[in-house]
């Protein structure tokens, strides 16, 4: 939670900036003093990044329209109270807020005033290598071409807003704006029943997860290795993709994205590109796996260039791709067959990881694991058999149980009869177009 006295300090830097431009007094700006004794997240963030006290200014003014709407009005208004214009203090109208929004104009004003040298040597608060860009808290909004720069909204990230007001991080939703949704899962590794070796191609994703950090930084291996790690997970429906995904996120503590690309994909030129930009820049340090389902939709097998849909299609994927390897952290992208891949695209992988449909061995397990425990089978029904006569995978078996027990709950009963087992395992091969013989 933030402190009133933040926001006393950056009205006292205002009002004394205001003093020197204005009436041409000799005011000193105030100077940020920290206390260890203020346990706020904004205070802890001051101090854990050793902010200078032009930063600390520069993360008020973002902050402040989100605390208070009327914060910059008001003080303008002690100043100049019959109104009139003001441009040296920048600032902006929004669609929905009264108030006055920051610009970059307004940064430069309260710290340097209308000294040109001074002014100059605060540029670098925007600039990609500073803190604020590395860390994802702040940026400057683009403006239309011909405009100055600085005269785009400083704008605080919505993450960074919600910390530093409630203490906690709310998650993104889908949305247009957003193009991602969060999976989780109550399961554990043991409910992933996969083959030896593609278990222990997995642990070695998590090997990565663990130890990249020091890996990168520590040992100086930055310099050296691209940023990030790639991974395809090929595999039919129901092999165990998602819920991969869903565990290592789990297990190291990280949020996990789904993005469906068949819906991020728009039939209008342009778009797929800014809604994947949007995406990017909203995972940029937020240590998420990103996990692109569908990956076919836009990573198939690529044709000739026949009109300007074509062209743009391949710019698309080159845009994804160049998007891809510069990101820092996890991205799986997930597709129905490793062949419906361009080989183009799949050198850029780290590894690539095969689901396969589960063996007689594997699908016993998935059986014996998904009956509730305090769930009957009648005499007829025999798992052994029914493992090996029938292949197919776990969300085929997950589905057959969950129809046969929502049968026995409408008998009234805890046994599960072997014709609900049957009726079950036809209804999910009927739905992939597959014949079957229940005798």
């Amino acid at each position: 939670m933030i402190k009133q006295r933040e926001f006393e300090f950056l009205k006292n830097v205002l009002k004394s900036r205001l003093e020197i431009e204005l009436k041409g007094s000799a005011t000193e700006i105030p100077i940020y003093q920290s206390e260890e004794t203020n346990l706020s997240e904004l205070a802890g963030f001051i101090r854990e990044n050793k902010l200078s006290n032009p930063e600390v200014i520069t993360l008020l003014l973002a902050l402040a329209p989100h605390i208070s709407p009327e914060f910059y009005n008001s003080i303008i208004f002690s100043f100049l109270p019959n109104g009139g214009d003001f441009p040296e203090f920048g600032g902006a109208k929004g669609k929905n807020h009264r108030g006055i929004l920051p610009t970059g104009e307004t940064v430069l004003f309260v710290l340097a005033g209308s000294d040109i040298e001074k002014r100059s040597t605060f540029l670098e608060l925007f600039s990609e290598d500073h803190l604020f860009a590395r860390k994802g808290v702040l940026y400057l909004e683009d403006v239309p071409v011909g405009e100055p720069k600085l005269s785009g909204r400083l704008i605080m990230e919505h993450e960074f807003v919600d910390l530093l007001t409630t203490g906690s991080i709310s998650k993104p939703k889908l949305s247009s704006d957003f193009p991602a949704q969060l999976i989780e899962t109550d399961l554990k590794w043991d409910d992933l029943i996969l083959n030896e070796k593609t278990t222990a191609q997995i642990a070695e994703i998590e090997i990565w997860l663990k130890h990249n950090e020091v890996l990168m930084n520590k040992w100086g291996m930055k310099s050296r290795i691209k940023p990030g790690f790639r991974i395809l997970f090929a595999g039919s429906p129901g092999t165990g993709k998602t819920l991969t995904a869903s565990l290592l996120g789990k297990y190291t503590n990280r949020d996990v994205y789904r993005i469906d690309l068949s819906l991020v994909i728009s039939k209008y030129i342009g778009e797929t590109e800014k809604n994947l930009s949007k995406l990017f820049d909203r995972a940029e340090n937020k240590d998420w796996i990103l996990f692109f389902d569908e990956a076919d939709a836009l990573f198939g097998k690529r044709t000739g260039v026949r009109d300007a849909h074509d062209k743009y299609a391949n710019q698309e994927v080159s845009y994804l791709l160049q998007r891809i390897e510069a990101h820092a952290g996890l991205v799986i992208l997930a597709s129905n067959m490793k062949s419906n891949i361009d080989a183009a695209f799949t050198r850029r992988f780290n590894a690539i990881i095969e689901f396969e449909i589960p063996s007689t061995q594997e699908r016993l397990i998935l059986w014996k694991k998904n009956i509730p425990e305090n769930v009957k089978l009648d005499g007829q029904i025999n798992l052994e058999e029914i493992a090996r006569k029938y292949e197919i995978n776990g969300a085929n078996i997950v589905n057959i149980i969950h129809y046969a027990c929502l049968k026995t709950l409408e008998r009234k009963s805890n046994t599960i009869l072997y014709s609900d087992l049957l009726k079950g395992i036809q209804k999910e091969y009927l739905k992939e177009g597959k014949m079957i013989n229940l005798n």
